[in-house]
């Protein structure tokens, strides 16, 4: 699986929120289904979203400016979630 590929079908067709904000209420909310989080993200964040039991939580290899990029955006990502896949494959992740 090409999870870039995977990461932008998914917002392309499905629900996917971008950013710390906006990531830390939809896992409030229990809407994620499965949250990426760039290798540069602040612990502090990173040790939040990890202590919700039942999430799953993909570390993506580069910096937020390559998940970013990876997304499709002119922009840094530091943190996703998925909260419907539409028809992308990405939650495949989970079962690896």
């Amino acid at each position: 699986m090409d999870f870039n590929a995977s990461l932008r079908r998914a917002i392309k067709t499905g629900n996917v929120i971008l950013g710390q904000n906006n990531t830390e209420k939809c896992v409030k909310e229990g809407k994620a289904q499965m949250i990426v989080i760039a290798g540069n993200c602040p612990a502090a964040f990173k040790a939040k979203v990890a202590a919700t039991e039942n999430l799953f939580i993909h570390t993506f290899e580069g910096s937020s400016m390559a998940l970013g990029k990876a997304c499709g955006k002119p922009f840094m990502v530091s943190t996703l979630a998925i909260v419907s896949p539409g028809e992308s494959d990405i939650l495949s992740l989970k079962r690896a």
